[in-house]
C-alpha cells in the first residue's frame, strides 16, 4: 500500500497548524451561525404566507456585501499585511455576534434585526474568507499547496458535522441566545490562534507600489479577464454549485418540517450530515491526491451535484435523505478542493490576494438565487423548489462540459 499522505503539511509547518486550527474555530462559527438565524427566523415569522422566502433570503444574504467589499478585501490583502486584517475583522464579527446575543436575549428581536446582522457579519466574512485561504499558500512550499488546500477543507466540513450538530440541540432545549455567545468566543479563538501565526512562504506584493487600490483592482480584474482564462472559466462553473444549487441548504428548516416531519434537532443533524459527506471527499483528496485531471474533477462534481440534489428533493424518508445530502455534500467538497487548488496554484503570489476574492464574488448573487428559490418553494413545495433548481444545475453543467475548453483541460 503506498503511504497516505492526509496529514504531511499538517504535521510540517506550525504556521500551518495555527491557521488550520484558527479556520476550524472560524468556521464552526460560521455554521453555528447560519443554522441558529434560519430557525430563529423561522419562530419569528412562523404564520407568515413568506416563511419560506425569509427563511431561505436569510441564509443567502449574508453573501450579498461579498459583491462590493469582497474584490476590495482582496485589493487590501495585496496592498497590507493579510494576517493583521483578519485579526482586526475576525474581532469584528466577535463583538457583532455578542450584541447580537444580546438582543436576544431582550426578547426584542425582529426578523429585520436578524437581516441587520447576517449583513454586517457577511461584510466581514467577505473579506476574511480569502484572505484566510490566501494566508495557506505563505505557510507551506508550493508543493504542499494541494495536500494543505485539502487538509484546509476539513476545517469547513468537519465544523459542518460539529456546529449544527450543537447548534440544534442546544436551540431544542435551551434556546438561541448560547449559540450566539458561542459563535462570538469561537471568533476570539480564532484570533488567538492567527496571532503567533508567521508566513515564512510568502512573498511581500509590491501592489502599493504598483499605483492605487482601483489601479490595483482594474489589475486584478484584467488578469482574470485575459491573463489566465482559466481563472475566468472557473467563475463561469462556479455558478452551478455556488448560486444554483446551495440556496436548497437554506431550506433545510422548512424542508425538515415540511417534508421529513421533524424538528429543528433534526435540522440540526441534516446539516450535520452534510459535514460528513464532505469530511469524506476532503479526506479522500488529503490522502491520495487528485486521482484524475483537476479541471475533469471540477466538470463531474459540478454534474454529480446536481443529480444528487434532484433526487434528495424526493427523499421523504429521512435515513434516505441522510445519505443522499451526504453524497452531494461529497461532491460539493470536492468540487471545491479542486477549484482551490487550481486558483493557489495558478495564482502569483502578487495577485493572490485579488484573484481569490474574485473567484468568491459570485457568492454576491447568492442571495439573488435565495429570493427566487424562497418564492419558488412558498408557491409550490420545499420538495419541488429543490428539484426544479437540481435540473437547472444539471443542464448547465453539461453545457460546460462542451464549451469551458480550457477548464478541461486543466491537470
Amino acid at each position: 500500500m503506498p503511504r497516505l499522505h492526509t496529514l504531511d503539511a499538517w504535521l510540517a509547518y506550525r504556521n500551518y497548524r495555527l491557521l488550520w486550527f484558527g479556520n476550524f474555530f472560524a468556521n464552526n462559527a460560521q455554521w453555528i451561525q447560519l443554522l441558529s438565524v434560519g430557525w430563529l427566523v423561522r419562530e419569528l415569522s412562523e404564520g407568515s404566507t413568506v416563511a419560506g422566502l425569509l427563511v431561505v433570503t436569510v441564509g443567502g444574504i449574508n453573501t450579498l456585501p461579498g459583491l462590493v467589499v469582497g474584490p476590495w478585501g482582496g485589493v487590501l490583502s495585496d496592498r497590507f499585511d493579510r494576517r493583521k486584517l483578519v485579526i482586526a475583522l475576525q474581532l469584528m464579527m466577535a463583538g457583532l455576534a455578542f450584541g447580537f446575543a444580546m438582543l436576544v436575549l431582550s426578547g426584542r428581536v425582529e426578523v429585520w434585526h436578524a437581516y441587520m446582522y447576517v449583513i454586517l457579519a457577511g461584510a466581514c466574512r467577505s473579506m476574511t474568507q480569502p484572505m484566510r485561504q490566501s494566508l495557506i499558500a505563505g505557510t507551506v512550499p508550493r508543493e504542499m499547496l494541494g495536500n494543505a488546500m485539502a487538509t484546509n477543507v476539513l476545517t469547513i466540513t468537519g465544523t459542518r458535522i460539529v456546529g449544527p450538530f450543537v447548534s440544534g440541540i442546544l436551540i431544542f432545549t435551551l434556546g438561541f441566545f448560547w449559540n450566539f455567545v458561542i459563535e462570538s468566543a469561537l471568533y476570539l479563538v480564532n484570533v488567538a490562534m492567527i496571532f503567533p501565526l508567521r508566513t515564512p512562504f510568502h512573498r511581500p506584493s509590491d501592489a502599493r507600489r504598483r499605483g492605487s487600490a482601483l489601479a490595483n483592482m482594474v489589475e486584478g480584474l484584467r488578469y482574470v479577464w485575459s491573463g489566465e482564462r482559466a481563472f475566468f472559466q472557473l467563475m463561469l462553473l462556479s455558478v452551478i454549485p455556488n448560486i444554483i444549487l446551495h440556496p436548497a441548504w437554506f431550506l433545510f428548516p422548512v424542508f425538515t418540517t415540511e417534508v421529513l416531519q421533524r424538528d429543528a434537532d433534526v435540522g440540526g443533524y441534516l446539516l450535520s450530515i452534510t459535514g460528513v459527506g464532505g469530511l469524506l471527499a476532503a479526506l479522500f483528496v488529503a490522502s491520495f491526491g487528485f486521482v484524475f485531471p483537476k479541471g475533469k474533477v471540477v466538470l463531474g462534481a459540478a454534474i454529480a451535484s446536481s443529480l444528487l440534489l434532484v433526487l434528495f428533493a424526493f427523499s421523504k424518508w429521512m435515513a434516505l435523505a441522510f445519505v443522499v445530502i451526504a453524497a452531494m455534500a461529497s461532491s460539493q467538497s470536492l468540487f471545491r478542493t479542486t477549484r482551490g487548488t487550481l486558483i493557489q496554484t495558478l495564482a502569483p503570489d502578487s495577485l493572490r490576494g485579488r484573484l481569490t476574492s474574485l473567484q468568491s464574488i459570485d457568492r454576491g448573487f447568492l442571495v439573488v438565487a435565495s429570493l427566487g428559490v424562497g418564492l419558488l418553494s412558498d408557491l409550490t413545495n420545499p420538495a419541488t423548489a429543490m428539484a426544479i433548481i437540481g435540473v437547472l444545475g444539471l443542464g448547465l453543467a453539461l453545457v460546460c462540459c462542451v464549451v469551458l475548453g480550457r477548464v478541461r483541460r486543466l491537470d
